[in-house]
Formats: C-alpha cells, sequence, structure tokens
C-alpha cells in the first residue's frame, strides 16, 4: 500500500511474549531517548491510501537517482565496473516484497511465507508495516525503469539497488500484534533462514532487531545450518531513536554481519543507529529512500536501509569471487572498511565504514575463519549438550561473544530529529518467553511520498 500521511512519533512497548507495531519516539535536543513506555499504537493522522488500481502511478524516478548519495559516495558506482550482482540470490526476510514495483520486476524470485498468514510467493506485504520488505528489497537489488543507463546497469529511472542484476528470494513474516493463524516469531526465524538457504540464497538479508543480545535456543540450529552451507546472514544493529541502545539478536550471533549507521558526515548516527560490540561494520542509514509497494517511493532512515546495502555489496563480492565462502566474504568487507571512531574494531563502527568498490576490486587475504566468530563454535560452548530443541531465549545464561554492552562506549551528541514529517511504524519483535519488551523490524522510518 502507499500513501501521502506524514505521521508523528507514537511510543510503544509490549508486555512478555507479545508482538506489536508502534511509532517511534525522537528525543529532544541535548537528551537520551527513554525506553519506550507502554501507549497504544493509534495513528494521529489519516490511515495509508490503498494504490491506485491500475497499479502504475506515474513517478519521477530520476529525481529518486539523485538522492541515492551512497552510489558514489560509498563506491558503488566504481564497483559496477567489476560486478553487479548478476547470478548471486538475496533472500530478504522482511514483511514480504512486492515483486511488481516497476524497479523490481523480474527480479524477485519465488518466494514463500513462513507466517501462515501471507501468500505463498512471499510477495504479499504483511503486518503493521507492509511496505518495508519492498523498501529493503529495492535497495538491495532495484533496478529503476524505463530507458537503460548508458555505462553502468539498471535504467535511467527509478532506484537503482547496490546489486541491480541480483536475484530477491522474498520470505515474508508476520511482524507485529498477534493475530489468529499467524506462527510465533521464534518459529517464523529458523524456518525463514532454513528455507532461504534450502533454495539457493547465496546471501541472507535480516532487517530485523532486538532489544535483547539472546536469542531462542530454537534459532540455534537454522544459523548454524546457514553457517555450514557458506550462507552469509546481513543484520540490523538496531535504533536509539526507538529507544534500543545495544546491539540485539539476530545481529548479536556469531557468523552474523551485523551492520551499524552513520549519518552523512560518517559519524555514527544518533538515531539511525545503536551501539555493540558484535558489529562489524557500517553504513549510510540517514536520508535514505527506498521503493514502496504500488509504484510509490518514500524517504526512510535506520540501520533496515543499510543492511540491503551491505547485502548487495556481498552480492557484488559474490559474483566477482564465486570461490568465496560465506565467512571469506564478510572478510572482504571489514577487512577494507575504513576505521573510524577508535582504533581499531570499536561498538558503533566495527571495523570501519562500508567501501564498496575496495571489498569487491581490492586484494584481500582471505583465511577459512571468521572474524565475526562462528555460531556453531558458540553452541558448543554455551549450550547444555542435554538441553531440548525448543528451550527459550531466557535458558541462554552465559552470552560468550554477545555479551552485553555497558560500560566500553559513549553514546554519540544527540542531535536534532531526522525528518521533521514523522516517524513510519517501529516493528517490533517480543522475545521468547519471560524476555520482556520487543523486537524491532526497521526502526526509525521517516516516510513521506516524493514526487509522483
Amino acid at each position: 500500500m502507499i500513501g501521502r500521511t506524514r505521521t508523528r512519533a507514537l511510543l510503544a512497548a509490549t508486555a512478555a511474549g507479545a508482538l506489536l507495531v508502534g511509532m517511534t519516539a525522537v528525543p529532544a535536543l541535548g537528551q537520551q531517548p527513554a525506553v519506550p513506555a507502554p501507549a497504544p499504537s493509534v495513528p494521529v493522522e489519516s490511515p495509508i491510501a490503498p494504490a491506485p488500481t491500475n497499479g502504475k502511478a506515474a513517478v519521477e524516478g530520476s529525481d529518486i537517482q539523485q538522492r541515492e548519495y551512497w552510489l558514489d559516495d560509498y563506491g558503488v558506482r566504481d564497483a559496477w565496473k567489476s560486478a553487479t550482482g548478476k547470478g548471486v540470490k538475496i533472500a530478504v526476510i522482511d514483511t514480504g516484497v512486492d515483486g511488481s514495483h516497476q524497479d523490481l520486476t523480474g527480479s524477485v524470485g519465488e518466494g514463500t511465507d513462513v507466517s501462515g498468514k501471507g501468500r505463498a510467493d512471499g510477495q504479499q506485504g504483511l503486518g503493521e508495516e507492509p511496505e518495508h520488505g519492498t523498501l529493503v528489497a529495492s535497495l538491495a537489488a532495484g533496478h529503476g525503469h524505463g530507458e537503460d543507463r548508458s555505462g553502468g546497469p539498471g535504467k535511467q529511472q527509478g532506484i537503482l539497488g547496490v546489486a541491480p542484476d541480483a536475484e530477491i528470494l522474498p520470505v515474508s513474516m508476520w511482524l507485529g500484534a498477534e493475530q489468529p493463524g499467524v506462527k510465533d516469531v521464534n518459529e517464523q526465524i529458523p524456518d525463514a533462514v532454513r528455507w532461504a538457504v534450502d533454495h539457493g540464497a547465496d546471501v541472507i538479508n535480516m532487517s530485523v532487531g532486538s532489544n535483547a543480545t539472546a536469542w531462542p535456543q530454537s534459532w540455534d540450529s537454522a544459523f548454524a545450518y546457514a553457517e555450514e552451507k557458506n550462507v552469509l546472514v546481513v543484520a540490523a544493529a538496531g535504533n536509539r531513536g526507538s529507544g534500543l541502545t545495544q546491539v540485539g539478536a539476530p545481529a548479536t550471533i556469531p557468523g552474523v554481519l551485523s551492520v551499524g549507521g552513520v549519518d552523512r558526515q560518517r559519524q555514527a548516527s544518533w538515531d539511525s543507529s545503536s551501539q555493540g560490540i558484535s558489529i562489524g561494520v557500517a553504513g549510510p542509514s540517514e536520508d535514505m529512500v527506498g521503493a514502496m509497494p504500488g509504484n510509490g517511493y518514500a524517504e526512510w532512515s535506520g540501520t533496515s536501509a543499510t543492511v540491503p546495502l551491505v547485502s548487495g555489496t556481498a552480492a557484488l563480492i559474490k559474483q566477482r569471487h564465486p570461490e568465496l565462502t560465506g565467512a571469506q566474504i564478510a572478510q572482504r568487507i571489514v577487512k577494507t572498511a575504513h576505521d573510524a571512531g577508535e582504533k581499531g574494531k570499536d561498538p558503533f563502527y566495527g571495523y570501519g565504514i562500508l567501501d564498496v568498490r575496495a571489498a569487491v576490486e581490492d586484494d584481500v587475504e582471505t583465511t577459512e575463519e571468521n572474524p565475526l566468530g562462528s555460531v556453531q563454535h558458540w553452541i558448543e560452548q554455551n549450550r547444555p549438550h542435554t538441553a531440548s530443541p525448543g528451550a527459550s531465549a531466557s535458558a541462554s545464561a552465559d552470552e560468550g561473544d554477545t555479551e552485553h554492552v555497558t560500560q566500553e562506549a559513549t553514546p554519540p551528541v544527540a542531535r536534532k530529529p531526522l525528518n521533521e514529517t514523522g516517524a513510519l511504524p517501529v516493528v517490533i519483535l517480543a522475545s521468547f518467553a519471560v524476555v520482556v519488551s520487543g523486537l524491532t523490524v526497521a526502526a526509525i522510518l521517516h516516510i513521506r511520498r516524493l514526487s509522483r
């Protein structure tokens, strides 16, 4: 669905085990954001309007590409001289992808739904943010529309993803208020990861985040399976603007490439990122644009938007270096990143700021060891061998490589809100069993309708 609505900030939170989608509270200048307080998720303006019946609303796509500053600033256009993602599959585990969007037609393969609520092909928008998966997919593999571009891949109008010739495998989940017939999220997540691996995904994009560093034991085998099959999982670090002050699962899982966010000056973003020892790399997370269902476009912010840029980079590397494992692709990304913040790895930037061209083209020594760790090794060291496969997240007392970050970093200075038009609902995913509060899918989505 698309719409012309503007939204204001609301607070949202959840009791243990509940699923919720709410608005993001933006902190006042000079204040750190408070943890969201319980409040209803109620729109304060008109609801999102349905898409036009013909699904082909007129769009001025050339303006969209001018807004994609990361194509030049982060070396994407230079990387296209070597690879465009052709032959590589990116699974987008999200709220569904509109494969009929003019910038994604022909690039979205037959997917699946793991919620029990969506279409079998994964192309129906679900939950409180049905547009989220389409926004994400467009930044990973949008090819634009209209006339061919000279001297590069894709078309002259519309969104160009980092890997415009890659294929998207949509895996739809239900994220938000509980609904009859919807599977528990702790069934959806592992089912989605296993399906993606079994159907040929080279990279798995998870623009989802959580306020808990632990994850349910029911996830273990699925992420270990992806690691065993050399499939790189890329996940969002989360956003302070939604009250998340540290990275949470699945971005805390060893072997997963956790992605933080920076502003236009390449400084750690206040609203649109978080902090944690598991962050591997940082990239642009403010003033982003993306495709909306029904041939629309929107402006948004958050590490949900950064993750597909890194997933697209991984796809370019996979095409250029098909012999590399998922761990070795991650090595190229983190070893070519530009150091920022404290010297060496730090909890805001990880190993540094993304350089797409260097990750694809530079000579990088790779080894079998994953700099992000191994989830299989973590399981062997931390899970009781007698534990049942369905044990809850609270059973994980020893966080191992994913311990809480409390004292090792000072948050950056707060700034004014990113977008005065408001904020889009943030998907909050509740932790399993007794873990209180919610998991967030994209955090700080500052969306407004662009040119039509």
